[in-house]
């Protein structure tokens, strides 16, 4: 991403907190697995949003209006023998040169400068219960100050959630954001392609997933979420995470696997025959589920609020429930009781980005939220079939969900991941 592309968020975001407010992010600490052994290292999704910087122990500060400095970074200084062991860092100096800070200081400092700064402005902006570690000092700090304010030498501040204005300001997707949206979207298209090409009786879920994951480090991407391979019952269990069952023939295989590629995240599901080939029956509920995801697909517009979707869905996915022999009653009748539950329990979508759950309200003021071109959300309806003696043993086990990622526009939805085929006809010619 552009460094102009970070500049131009922090400059959007300062003049929507107002020149009375300090704006305060720190980085994702770094979290061990176990003993000494770090994850690898991924930066707070805030923070690299108006930052683009990429390492931990580092403090974004914003402060609109300052005249000698509105955004500055605390940052780790150089250190040759750290760096020999992990890696080179940016330092003071670097961050300025390379992330465009107007000022850097060590993060060492930072006690001796942040309340100065605090103490000049009103309003901190801040995201308290989400950094425990940082949480204390800031408290501290703003402790301090209400000393000071009590002796009369300074003012009173107020916590607002940095979250109300930031998570607005992600939904709305700008164009090298939807460019990174389309790159990992085509990392992951490729991925499923390679998997189910792959996939056939004997094979382990694991095997499978190791091919998904072979094409995104291939692509210098990583998972945005585990993986889910779940062959036969295991399609039926909505976070299956085990991965590590045998492909039996005549089952069919869900696979849930998106990429996250320069922080941008993708999310696709696809459902196919181990063997090749669906059985009667699968395509019959196949071609329900296909036909509530193409309908919720349609109603992805501008203007049209964040629940038409799934209310599509839903009524396809019910009639088609009934035509099927599953339910019985009026489509009407059966929507109300919500009879379609014990099939499809989930919601049709969510909000996609940075975070492959991304951030948004999906209600405004108690109301649906409006639909507008740049958000983008994925949709996703399934149908899940397990045993009961209440529905035909032909249908037993048979778990089918379709999710592709689009993009709201000015006209028609843009399908992100409509390379990918779904049709029926299209999997197992893929297949």
């Amino acid at each position: 991403m552009d460094r102009k592309e970070f500049a131009r968020r922090r400059r959007q975001f300062m003049r929507m907190i107002g020149k009375d407010a300090i704006a305060i992010l720190p980085a994702a600490p770094v979290r061990h697995r176990n003993g000494d052994i770090e994850y690898a290292y991924r930066q707070d999704s805030h923070f690299y949003y108006l930052s683009g910087f990429p390492e931990p122990d580092a403090v974004a500060v914003l402060l609109p209006g300052r005249p000698q400095a509105e955004y500055l970074l605390f940052v780790r200084e150089h250190d040759a023998l750290r760096e020999s062991w992990d890696g080179a860092r940016a330092g003071t100096e670097g961050a300025v040169e390379h992330y465009g800070a107007d000022d850097a200081f060590p993060i060492e400092d930072i006690d001796e400068i942040l309340p100065g700064l605090m103490e000049q402005r009103s309003q901190i902006f801040y995201s308290m219960g989400t950094h425990l570690d940082f949480d204390p000092r800031i408290l501290s700090w703003v402790n301090g100050l209400k000393v000071l304010s009590r002796q009369g030498a300074g003012g009173s501040q107020e916590f607002v959630a940095l979250n109300h204005v930031l998570d607005d300001m992600r939904l709305y997707k700008s164009r090298p954001e939807q460019a990174s949206l389309r790159r990992a979207a085509q990392i992951a298209v490729g991925a499923h392609r390679r998997a189910i090409r792959f996939a056939r009786p004997g094979r382990m879920e694991y095997e499978v997933m190791a091919e998904v994951l072979h094409e995104f480090r291939s692509h210098n991407a990583d998972v945005s979420y585990q993986p889910i391979v779940g062959g036969g019952a295991n399609a039926c269990v909505m976070h299956y995470r085990d991965n590590d069952q045998p492909l039996c023939d005549g089952d069919l295989l869900l696979l849930d696997a998106g990429c996250e590629h320069d922080y941008y995240a993708s999310d696709i599901t696809r459902t196919f025959p181990v063997s090749g080939k669906f059985t009667a029956v699968q395509r019959a509920v196949y071609d329900v589920v296909l036909e509530a995801q193409l309908a919720a697909i349609d109603k992805v517009r501008s203007g049209n609020h964040w629940n038409e979707p799934h209310e599509a869905a839903v009524r396809v996915v019910t009639q088609g429930l009934a035509k099927l022999g599953l339910l019985k009653g009026s489509t009407t009748k059966l929507i109300k009781d919500q009879a379609y539950l014990p099939f499809f329990n989930h919601r049709t979508g969510h909000w996609l980005g940075i975070d492959v759950h991304d951030v948004g309200d999906y209600k405004v003021g108690g109301e649906w939220r409006v639909l507008e071109p740049g958000m983008a959300l994925t949709v996703e309806p399934g149908i899940y079939i397990r045993p009961s003696p209440k529905v035909p043993k032909e249908f037993w086990n048979i778990g089918i969900r379709i999710e592709d990622e689009v993009l709201v526009t000015q006209g028609a939805p843009e399908v992100l991941t409509g390379a990918l085929e779904k049709t029926a006809d299209a999997i197992e010619a893929l297949r």
